[in-house]
């Protein structure tokens, strides 16, 4: 142990392993005698190597562990000891190999390798080398082989979840890594895959290739990867992508004012990224500036209002999508309730002196206005008890012929179910004259095409009021056509006249005061005919019958005739059937099929040409047996005889008229009525009807056309009830408005009595004269023949004896 003293550690380690390179093994064993070992991955392994002394004594021996590498086999150091020296180990076994304990069963050559891993297997030999002795014939090595197992894991699997649509291609790749080398094997739904035309397996297992999805591959592909050492598994889910689907739609709700309303919007979708829009009346709702401080758009889904306020009211849409196909919505009504209130107070209200006049009441209520209350002079007013005031449906006042009595400081008060939230301001009401015309259009303006027409009109205010303006409309509320029209101060000029400028024109003079209207009429002559208007027909199973108004004829020389256009729904050829006689407003249509629609237009023609066409109906014929269909029954109780003038027929019907109220005027009893919310194009004239008794008969002579809302009767019988109901009839149906009780005053029927009394004793009076005057002159003539000699025969009835 000399030469330990005498060089310095490094250079004697050195030293040393030079000497190793040189120095022959003193025991070698061959491939055939080497010793298998068997590790799991990560674990510790022992390989048992003794060393045999020379002669059985101790001598210093340095012990070296080889491990084979590459192909060519190259001994690579892995560890290297020798006594009080440091040991070596080779690159990457540092801190894994050392030498056994001196107490160890094992030999004292013995090496111990831990946290094993795969790159550790192959060939390992053990070395002892002494110093300072020749070689022997001892064995103090020997060779291992180290088999280094390892339980499979993934390198590769697929996604967890996979969309997919009908018909589509994918590949699901599941790699694993392992000694010995993993087995792949393929189950769907707990079960194996079996390869068919469109589901294979490649690759060694590790690819299952689907082409051409259908219903029945939808569902859990699960790829297991075993050895001997154990087994892994993965699952992917194959899921037909769908769009959102609302599971919880939104429904509609009531809520009164300040409080708080939820809407549910829940959906469900594949993918789930699921997006949740609202919007209110096509709005998104974080864009309605009214609502930006009280909504909330919950990560739920839901939108929340809190709180609500009356005008909130309204449609909530919500709007789901995932991205995949079209988005779904659902939408739900908010119902706002509060009670009556008024919205607007007017500090000073005008009524036009001698004329009908409205004092408003501007009102908001939900539920629907129950009834107003007023006050005049801070007295409670009764308009049920005072002549000439009527309430109307809308709360406000109808004054029907005002005089000086009704200025005056008024107050309303609106309630409805939920009650009143107060009355209005005062408003001040002044009695003033209305503008009067000074000058007013001729009843009737005769023009030929081409012509210019000179229309005038002037209004003048009354003291203390201001000066009102003057200006011009149709009455059907078709524009003037400015580039043909000019105006100076009231009047109006129309240049080169067209036949559409045929019509009704009124001129408008209007103040703070009053508004009131002058209406003419403007007849454009020598044009083709007007369309006929109010076309309505009847079936049978086989014809058709069509009656029509006639238009405007284009002058009073031309006379109309009429063409029938017809043709089976859907189908676009026409057939024309000429009306005979000449000039006839009614045609029958025969050798139709049964139980089929029909669509029919009038065209009419004079001497200059084809007019326009009316509009067109449907009508349709009765099925084979069937019997004609009663006329259906309108809104409310009414009796059945109130029809028995109106269209018959199943077909389109406007919404019923509105707002019906009757009020005596100074010159009879006024009937007003608004045209129909729904459908109301679909109006072709209106029908009054009314009844004493059970019995309805019709109050109108002739048609009411739809533009007019108002009839005027002067013959009402006081002290009688009377029962009012407007039709608003369509081509060939009609609809009901409500009906409307008014009980007319007394004192109407006093006048009548009156008036009858004093034309009686008139018409008495004057008989007795007429009589007494005839019979003085019958007495005169006879004297003055009989001075004559003449004797003439008298007729005893001509002149009655003296």
């Amino acid at each position: 142990m000399g030469w330990r003293a005498v060089q310095p550690p490094h250079i004697a380690a050195g030293l040393l392993l030079l000497l190793l390179v040189n120095l022959p093994v003193t025991c070698h064993q061959d491939h055939q005698d080497a010793v298998h070992i068997t590790a799991i991955l990560g674990e510790s392994v022992v390989f048992n190597c003794q060393v045999d002394f020379p002669e059985d004594i101790p001598v210093p021996y340095v012990l070296q562990w080889e491990k084979k590498v590459g192909e060519t086999g190259q001994d690579i150091p892995i560890y290297i000891w020798y006594e009080s020296y440091p040991t070596h180990s080779g690159e990457g076994y540092e801190n894994r190999v050392s030498k056994v304990a001196p107490d160890s069963p094992y030999g004292a050559a013995s090496l111990n390798l831990t946290n094993i891993r795969e790159s550790d297997q192959g060939w390992y030999e053990c070395k002892v080398v002494f110093l300072n002795r020749s070689p022997n014939a001892h064995k103090n090595g020997t060779w291992f082989h180290l088999d280094v197992h390892a339980p499979p894991r993934f390198s590769i699997t697929p996604e967890d979840i996979i969309y997919v649509n009908l018909g589509d291609a994918i590949i699901l790749n599941c790699q694993a890594e392992g000694t010995p080398t993993p087995e792949i094997l393929w189950y769907k739904d707990a079960n194996p895959v079996e390869p068919s035309g469109t589901v294979g397996i490649f690759n060694d297992g590790t690819e299952l290739r689907i082409s051409n999805i259908r219903h029945e591959d939808i569902g859990d592909y699960t790829c297991i990867a075993r050895n001997g050492e154990g087994q892994v598994s993965h699952t992917a889910r194959v899921i037909i992508a769908g769009g959102a689907v609302i599971t919880m739609p939104p429904t509609n709700q009531t809520k009164l004012e300040g409080e708080k309303v939820q809407f549910s919007c829940e959906a469900k979708a594949l993918p789930g990224n699921v997006t949740v829009k609202w919007f209110r009346e096509g709005a998104p709702v974080a864009e309605v500036a009214a609502l930006e401080t009280r909504v909330t758009i919950r990560r739920d889904g839901a939108l929340v209002i809190n709180p609500v306020a009356a005008d909130d009211s309204g449609q909530y849409l919500c709007e789901v999508s995932n991205g995949i196909g079209d988005p779904q919505s659902a939408s739900a009504y908010l119902n706002v309730e509060y009670p009556a209130k008024v919205t607007f107070t007017p500090t000073v209200q005008y009524l036009p002196f001698r004329l009908a006049g409205v004092v408003q009441c501007y009102i908001k209520a939900n539920p629907p206005l129950q009834y107003v209350t007023w006050t005049k002079d801070k007295r409670l007013l009764e308009p049920y008890q005072t002549k000439d005031i009527v309430i109307m449906n809308n709360g406000s006042l109808l004054f029907t012929r005002v005089n000086q009595n009704h200025q005056g400081r008024y107050t309303c008060t609106p309630y409805n179910a939920q009650g009143t939230q107060g009355s209005s301001g005062p408003m001040e009401v002044l009695v003033r004259k209305p503008p009067v015309f000074t000058v007013e259009p001729e009843p009737l303006y005769q023009r030929k095409v081409g012509e210019s027409v000179e229309m005038h009109c002037e209004a003048q205010e009354a003291e203390g009021t201001q000066r009102p303006s003057v200006t011009w409309r149709r009455r059907d509320g078709l524009p003037l056509q400015k580039s043909r029209v000019r105006a100076l101060g009231g009047n109006i000029t129309i240049d080169t006249l067209r036949r559409q400028d045929f019509g009704i024109y009124q001129c408008v003079a209007s103040n703070e005061v009053a508004t009131i209207v002058a209406d003419t009429q403007l007849v454009i002559e020598g044009t083709q005919p007007h369309a006929p208007y109010n076309v309505s027909g009847t079936a049978t199973e086989f014809q058709v019958t069509l009656r029509w108004q006639p238009g405007y004829a284009g002058g009073p020389d031309y006379k109309q005739d009429y063409t029938i256009w017809y043709r089976e729904a859907g189908f676009s050829e026409w057939t024309k059937v000429p009306v005979t006689p000449s000039g006839a407003t009614f045609v029958t249509i025969n050798r139709l099929q049964p139980g089929t629609t029909y669509e029919f237009q009038v065209n009419s023609k004079n001497t200059i040409g084809e007019g326009m066409m009316s509009k067109a109906i449907t009508i349709r014929t009765l099925d084979v047996g069937a019997k004609p269909k009663a006329a259906p029954t309108p809104a409310g109780p009414v009796d059945e005889k109130i029809f028995q003038n109106a269209p018959e027929g199943s077909g389109p019907k406007s919404g019923p008229p509105r707002n019906l109220t009757v009020t005596e005027v100074h010159n009879g009893f006024l009937i007003t009525w608004q045209a129909p919310l729904e459908r109301a194009a679909l109006v072709q004239y209106y029908t009054i009807k009314y009844r004493t008794d059970a019995q309805w008969k019709t109050l109108n002579r002739g048609q009411i056309r739809p533009e007019e809302t108002s009839y005027l009767v002067k013959n009402l019988v006081g002290g009688r009830t009377y029962y009012f109901r407007v039709l608003a009839n369509s081509a060939t149906s009609y609809e009901s408005s409500e009906e409307v009780k008014f009980p007319v005053p007394a004192r109407v029927k006093h006048k009548a009595i009156t008036a009858g009394v004093v034309g009686g004793i008139l018409f008495f009076i004057v008989a007795i004269i007429l009589s007494v005057c005839a019979v003085k002159i019958c007495n005169k003539r006879k004297r003055r023949k009989q001075e004559k000699g003449e004797h003439d025969f008298v007729p005893a009835a001509a002149c009655p004896p003296p």
